[in-house]
């Protein structure tokens, strides 16, 4: 695997609504998940409880999180679909009060196009589209006419492929057109390969594997290890002991060239990425003294 150095990286951005400017290639972003759901397959589940989900995004801030992505449906296998407004009612309060506490960029996991516009409506600053804009043919028009970055992720109904990462690849080239052909600025597209989403365990980790080949599609990536289930198939463990197996996917995510990896538990992540960052993109704290 090839480790991308700082001065191999190209350096481009993306502005988010709150005016935060996101580099790409200096350092690592983490995001922090909050899952504001009954039935979230790692068990973090907040549903409604407003205080808690508010104390939880404060924390992953605390944390060093660098952004909080809420979600109110579940993407688990074998979760139901809800309504739209099922979603909302869930997402908007939680939305609205963790808006009102926390600074930092705030992402939105939907699918859904009028979800979406709510979200946006209340102060979302990113959409995460786990359908790659291909559920809701709306939602990149919401996503271009809000000018906000995007997470483009790949998914299917199947676990079977022709070719795996030719296949993974030419689906989020597809996703990539949606979005520009809706006017979706380049720059704020950011790509999810979509570990755990249409992929048997041994498709998830040769998709980490070869993280370096989605490089030439010219877009930030975003990777989501997080606590699942092929950590658990490799280890033989529950999802609540899963941290040393995201820690090590996080590391070479981070080698393989992901710019955002999404993430439960969000200090120990954080050190992670800033100690494979210090190798890989020669990121230094700024109080370093060498």
């Amino acid at each position: 695997m090839r480790m991308n150095s700082f001065e191999d990286h190209v350096l481009t951005g993306t502005t988010v609504s709150s005016g935060e400017f996101l580099e790409w290639g200096r350092r690592t972003y983490v995001m922090g998940i909050v899952n504001v759901t009954p039935d979230s397959f790692s068990g973090d589940g907040l549903d409604t409880d407003i205080d808690a989900i508010v104390d939880q995004a404060k924390q992953m801030v605390c944390d060093g999180a660098d952004m909080i992505d809420i979600g109110a449906e579940s993407t688990r296998p074998g979760s139901s679909p809800i309504s739209d407004e099922e979603e909302l009612a869930r997402l908007i309060p939680a939305l609205r009060a963790v808006r009102n506490q926390v600074s930092v960029p705030i992402s939105v996991d939907t699918y859904k196009s009028h979800v979406a516009l709510r979200a946006l409506e209340e102060g979302a600053d990113i959409l995460n589209d786990v359908w790659g804009l291909k559920a809701d043919a709306k939602m990149a028009d919401v996503a271009a006419k809000y000018d906000v970055p995007i997470i483009i992720m790949h998914n299917q109904k199947t676990r079977e492929y022709r070719d795996l990462l030719p296949d993974v690849i030419d689906s989020l080239s597809q996703s990539i057109s949606i979005a520009k052909c809706a006017g979706v600025a380049e720059s704020q597209i950011i790509l999810d390969p979509g570990i755990g989403f249409g992929k048997t365990a041994d498709h998830n980790l040769e998709v980490l594997r070869r993280l370096p080949e989605f490089q030439p599609l010219g877009h930030p990536v975003l990777v989501g290890t997080s606590r699942k289930s092929t950590i658990g198939s490799i280890l033989g463990l529950p999802v609540e002991q899963r941290v040393e197996g995201t820690a090590a996917t996080v590391a070479l995510s981070i080698a393989g060239g992901a710019d955002i990896v999404r993430v439960h538990d969000v200090k120990e992540m954080v050190r992670v990425s800033r100690m494979s960052d210090a190798v890989v993109r020669a990121w230094r704290p700024t109080d370093w003294n060498s």
